[in-house]
């Protein structure tokens, strides 16, 4: 079907989303997702192209490995796939990895995600490595002894369901110090999932002061406030509004980290989104087998399965004024494209029905990975049609489809 046709009937063609930052789980974790049906659930949310973490096992850090998951993307026929290798071996934060190698290979960029370079100097090292070939460095910002064993964000909520919290002191403190690094180095620098306020203010002054440095945040991180551990199902721009439906606290699918926060924090991420502070918006998507998340809070694997949903939460905070649409669709195509360093493929496209409403279920999602806190609720705004290289890849149906499908 043409773009024109399309835009006829009254959809939005907006150029394919692009996630700088998803979990594929593959290989070694095959029970949480695989490649294929990553890139499959992918289009389903409007992503053309994601960014694959490396946090496998083994990890992603030999060129061998960046191949097996370029060829495992490329049979499956859905998104296009873009491997993230490892800054240090094996993700042990002891010895960098070769990264000038590993780029050769096709890495698009490098992260430890989940396991911040602690070592100050190491990540000097890893930056100075990378400036000398322009590589992009993206860090899990987050300073692991203030973390300590938290399980959700450290406030009223955490105090009173008695849940050990991680404070944003936490992740301040390593933006911080990832920045004035960065400063020092000269390299690129993409600090990833941003979630507070203090982090906010702190790349919005960096970039005023030319450093270059880069963000994105999330769309769970984007609407959901520490209070959906306590059981409120309230959408942060809903806090004035009506009271909302409720669920049981303690439910594990809002574990994540970093941890939902407060709702100023939530506040600060789409002020930064709406001035240009913010760059992109990358969903974090991680998929968990049940059997890793139906276990008590403080037991259960962080992560919430993302690609699906991730559309209609940024489109919910566009219609409560939060930020233009504008800007939320450029946060989704070329700030990611731009963070890359790549321009925005002609031929990757997507159609979005802005008025469709849907239910979040297990059946409706492609992902294996059911772990979401949305389950049940119903959003608005779906993606019908999506293009990469020219070749179409989904349809989800005319406007009031109840049911979706991918060729």
């Amino acid at each position: 079907m043409r773009r024109a046709e399309l835009e006829e009937r009254g959809y939005v063609v907006t150029p394919g989303f692009i996630d700088l930052h998803a979990h594929l789980r593959e290989p070694g974790f095959e029970d949480s997702e695989t490649i294929a049906s990553g890139a499959r659930a992918a289009l389903r949310g409007g992503f053309t192209t994601i960014c694959a973490m490396p946090n496998t096992e083994p990890a992603i850090d030999s060129p061998g490995l960046i191949a097996e998951v370029v060829a495992r993307a490329n049979a499956a026929k859905g998104a296009r796939v873009l491997p993230i290798a490892t800054i240090t071996r094996g993700r042990a934060g002891n010895e960098l990895s070769d990264l000038v190698e590993l780029a050769a290979a096709g890495a698009v960029a490098f992260s430890d995600d989940g396991a911040p370079v602690a070592d100050a100097r190491l990540f000097r090292h890893a930056l100075e490595y990378a400036r000398t070939r322009d590589l992009l460095i993206i860090e899990h910002a987050q300073d692991m002894t203030l973390t300590g064993k938290g399980v959700m964000h450290e406030g009223i909520v955490s105090a009173r369901l008695g849940l050990p919290g991680m404070p944003s002191m936490a992740e301040d403190t390593a933006v911080s110090r990832d920045i004035v690094i960065a400063e020092m180095t000269g390299a690129r620098l993409h600090l990833t999932h941003i979630s507070t306020r203090g982090a906010i203010a702190s790349i919005r002054d960096a970039k005023a002061r030319g450093i270059r440095v880069t963000c994105d945040v999330t769309p769970h991180h984007l609407a959901m406030t520490d209070d959906w551990v306590g059981g409120d199902r309230r959408f942060a721009w809903e806090r004035e509004g009506p009271p909302a439906p409720t669920a049981t606290p303690y439910d594990s699918a809002t574990k994540v980290n970093p941890p939902l926060r407060g709702w100023s924090d939530v506040r600060a991420l789409w002020e930064g989104l709406a001035d240009g502070t913010v760059d992109a918006i990358a969903t974090d998507h991680a998929p968990h087998a049940s059997v890793k998340k139906n276990v008590e809070f403080d037991q259960a694997a962080f992560g919430i399965s993302g690609l699906e949903t991730a559309l209609s939460l940024v489109l919910g905070g566009v219609k409560a004024g939060w930020c233009d649409r504008s800007a939320a669709i450029r946060a989704l195509t070329t700030g990611p494209a731009g963070v890359l360093g790549t321009p925005v493929r002609d031929d990757d496209w997507i159609a979005i029905d802005l008025d469709e409403e849907w239910i979040v279920s297990a059946d409706t999602l492609a992902s294996m990975g059911k772990n979401t806190p949305l389950l049940g609720r119903k959003l608005n705004g779906r993606v019908v049609h999506a293009v990469v290289g020219g070749e179409a890849r989904y349809e989800g149906g005319l406007r009031g489809a109840t049911t979706v499908g991918s060729r």
